[in-house]
C-alpha cells in the first residue's frame, strides 16, 4: 500500500472515487454507534452485582450506617483507599459516588476560601490552570466553570512537558495549579515516570497557593502486561519541601458500578483539616451504606486487584482490536499516529493535521458517534486539528469492529480531501 504523500493525481482521484463507494455503501447500513464516552459495558457492571445484594448496615464496629455522621468516611474504606493511593489512611477523606465531585468542590473550596487560613480566594485573583492536552475534558470545564482560565501544554510520552510546565510556573502568579491523571492518562493511556513526578514535587512555583489536582482515576485499571506503578506524589512534594502542594483523587466508579461508586480524597494533614472544616458546614456525612457495601465487595486490595483482572479479561480484547484495525488500515499509508495504552479506557489517535473535525463530521453522517473534536484540549480547541479520542470500553467486539473500519475510511477521506 502507498503512502498518501507519494500518491500522484490521478492515483488519490482514483482513490477517492473508491473511498466514496464504500462510503455510501456504509450509509445504507444506517448504523447507530456511540464511542463518545468511556463507560464500562454492562458485562464490566455484573461483575459487581453482588452490590446490589448486600444486606448488612453496621460497620465492624457496630455503627449503625444508615444514621447521619461519619463526615470523612469509614475507617474500612479509608484503609482501602490507604493501599490504592499509598498514602496513610489519616489523611484520606471518604466522599459520595464522584470524584468529579470532590475535584469540583476543592477547586471550589480554593476560589472562595483560598488553600488555607488566611490566603487569598482565587476569586479575589487571577487565576490560571495548566491543562496538559490530550487530556480529561471534564477537568477543563470544572476549571473554567469557575473563572479560571485554561493554560494549554502539551504532552510528551512521560507526562506534561516539564520544561514548559516549569518555565511557566516560575514566571506567573497568576498560574495556581495543574490538571494530571497520572495513571493510564486519559486519553493517551501513558503514565507519568518518576522524573516527571520529582519534577512536579519540587519545581519552583511563583504563585506559593500554587496546587496539582492528581486525579488517580485509572490506579487499578490495567487490561494488558503488569499494573504500571507511578511515584506516589504527596510523599514526594513533602520531600521536596512542599507538603501541601498535592490534591490527590480516586474513586471505584470504574472499578464497580459507575453511577454508584465512591470516591476518595488525599493530601497533607494540614489540606484535609481544611477541607474537613468546610466540608463539616456542607454535609453531614456521605453515603456510609454505599461505602459498606463496597468494603463487602472489596475487602482488601488483593480482592480488588482480583476483580479488577476480570475487567482486565473484558477490556483486554476490545483495545487490541483498536489497534489491530488501526495497524490495517492506517499503518502503511502514513496518516495517523495512535497509543498503545496497557490501562485505563482510551486510545488516543493523531491524524494529519487539519483532518480530526472532519473526519468525525463523516463518520456521525455514517451513525458513527465518536468524541467531539478538540475535547481532549482547553475551551475544546485543538490547535492542529488532529486528535481524536477512541473509547472501545462500551460497544461489542462486532460493533468495535464496525465502528473502527467506518473511523479509519473517514480519516482516509478526510485526508485525501484536505491534499
Amino acid at each position: 500500500m502507498t503512502a498518501y504523500t507519494q500518491l500522484s493525481d490521478s492515483q488519490k482521484d482514483q482513490l477517492l472515487s473508491e473511498l466514496h463507494q464504500q462510503y455510501d455503501a456504509c450509509a445504507a447500513q444506517q448504523l447507530n454507534l456511540d464511542m463518545t464516552r468511556g463507560k464500562p459495558s454492562s458485562q464490566q457492571l455484573d461483575l459487581a452485582n453482588s452490590l446490589l445484594t448486600q444486606a448488612s448496615y453496621k460497620d465492624s464496629s457496630g455503627t449503625d450506617c444508615r444514621n447521619y455522621g461519619g463526615l470523612d468516611g469509614l475507617p474500612e474504606m479509608k484503609a482501602l483507599f490507604s493501599e490504592i493511593l499509598q498514602t496513610p489512611a489519616e489523611n484520606i477523606i471518604v466522599g459520595g459516588n464522584s470524584s468529579l465531585t470532590l475535584m469540583f468542590d476543592t477547586l471550589a473550596r480554593a476560589c472562595l476560601f483560598g488553600v488555607s487560613e488566611g490566603a487569598i480566594p482565587w476569586q479575589q485573583q487571577k487565576t490560571k490552570f495548566l491543562c496538559p492536552s490530550p487530556g480529561y475534558d471534564r477537568h477543563f470545564t470544572a476549571s473554567q466553570t469557575l473563572g479560571l482560565e485554561s493554560i494549554h501544554v502539551n504532552m510528551t510520552q512521560d507526562g506534561p512537558d516539564m520544561d514548559q510546565v516549569e518555565s511557566l510556573v516560575a514566571e506567573d502568579t497568576s498560574i495556581k495549579g495543574i490538571w494530571c491523571v497520572p495513571k493510564y492518562s486519559n486519553p493517551t493511556g501513558i503514565t507519568y515516570s518518576d522524573e516527571v513526578v520529582k519534577r512536579l514535587a519540587n519545581m519552583k512555583t511563583a504563585a506559593d497557593d500554587f496546587r496539582i489536582m492528581w486525579d488517580n482515576a485509572y490506579a487499578e485499571h490495567y487490561f494488558s502486561g503488569e499494573l504500571d506503578t507511578v511515584k506516589e506524589i504527596i510523599t514526594a512534594c513533602a520531600a521536596a519541601g512542599n507538603p501541601n502542594r498535592a490534591y490527590v483523587f480516586a474513586s471505584t466508579s470504574k472499578m464497580s458500578f459507575a453511577g454508584s461508586g465512591v470516591s476518595a480524597f488525599a493530601s497533607s494533614p494540614e489540606n484535609v483539616a481544611y477541607a474537613k472544616n468546610i466540608i463539616g458546614a456542607q454535609s453531614i456525612g456521605p453515603d456510609k451504606v454505599n461505602q459498606l457495601r463496597h468494603i463487602a465487595l472489596f475487602p482488601d486490595l488483593s480482592s480488588l486487584r482480583e476483580h479488577m483482572s476480570k475487567h482486565a479479561a473484558l477490556l483486554g480484547p476490545k483495545f487490541e482490536r483498536v489497534e489491530q484495525i488501526l495497524s490495517e488500515e492506517l499503518a502503511e499509508i502514513d496518516i495517523a499516529r495512535w497509543t498503545k495504552p496497557r490501562g485505563g479506557y482510551f486510545t488516543s489517535l493523531d491524524l494529519n493535521t487539519g483532518s480530526a473535525k472532519r473526519t468525525i463530521e463523516l463518520s456521525a453522517k455514517l451513525g458513527v458517534k465518536l468524541t467531539a473534536a478538540g475535547a481532549p484540549f482547553p475551551y475544546g480547541i485543538d490547535p492542529q486539528d488532529c486528535n481524536i479520542r477512541i473509547a472501545p470500553s462500551f460497544p461489542e467486539l462486532d460493533d468495535i469492529d464496525t465502528a473502527m473500519r467506518v473511523l479509519c475510511l473517514c480519516a482516509k477521506l478526510a485526508t485525501l480531501e484536505a491534499v
